[in-house]
C-alpha cells in the first residue's frame, strides 16, 4: 500500500511542477526577471543562455526535497523529489533537446500527437519576441486548441 502512496506523491509533484513552471515562466520569466529569459527568446550564437539561470533554480528544489528526504528520513519528501526530478528529465528532453535542438546529437522526433501538440503550442510561444506578447506558457502540457489543423 505504500507504493501506491508513494507513486500518487511522485506524481502530484510531477504534475504540481508544470502548474508552479507555467506560473513562473509567465509571471517571472516573462515579468519582472525578462531579463534574464528574454536572451531564449532570440536568436544567439551561444550554447549557453542567462536563461539557464532557471535551471539551476528549478532543480534546487528538487535537491533540497532529496536531500531532506533521505537526511531526514522523510520518504514522502524523497519521492516528491523524484517526481520533481522527473518532470526535470521530461522538461530536458522536450525543450531543450526535441524543441530547441541544444544537444545534436539526439535526435528526438515529436511521433505522437500529443508531442506535436506540445511543440505547435511552444512553437507559437516562441513566435513572439516581446515580453507581454507571449502565450501558451505550460512545457509538457497543451490545449487541444494547439491540435495541428
Amino acid at each position: 500500500m505504500k507504493i501506491v502512496l508513494y507513486a500518487a506523491v511522485m506524481t502530484c509533484a510531477f504534475m504540481f511542477m508544470e502548474f508552479y513552471a507555467w506560473y513562473m515562466h509567465k509571471y517571472v520569466m516573462h515579468g519582472f526577471l525578462w531579463v534574464l529569459h528574454e536572451d531564449h527568446h532570440r536568436y544567439h550564437e551561444s550554447w549557453l543562455e542567462k536563461n539557464d539561470i532557471f535551471t539551476l533554480f528549478f532543480s534546487s528544489i528538487a535537491i533540497l526535497l532529496i536531500y531532506c528526504g533521505t537526511t531526514y528520513a522523510m520518504p514522502f519528501l524523497l519521492v516528491a523529489g523524484i517526481g520533481v526530478t522527473l518532470y526535470g528529465i521530461c522538461y530536458f528532453l522536450f525543450h531543450d533537446v526535441m524543441f530547441h535542438r541544444r544537444i545534436k546529437f539526439l535526435k528526438l522526433k515529436p511521433g505522437t500527437r500529443y508531442l506535436r501538440r506540445i511543440i505547435n503550442a511552444h512553437t507559437t510561444h516562441h513566435q513572439k519576441f516581446y515580453q507581454q506578447q507571449a502565450v501558451a506558457f505550460g512545457f509538457l502540457f497543451a490545449s487541444s486548441r494547439y491540435d495541428a489543423a
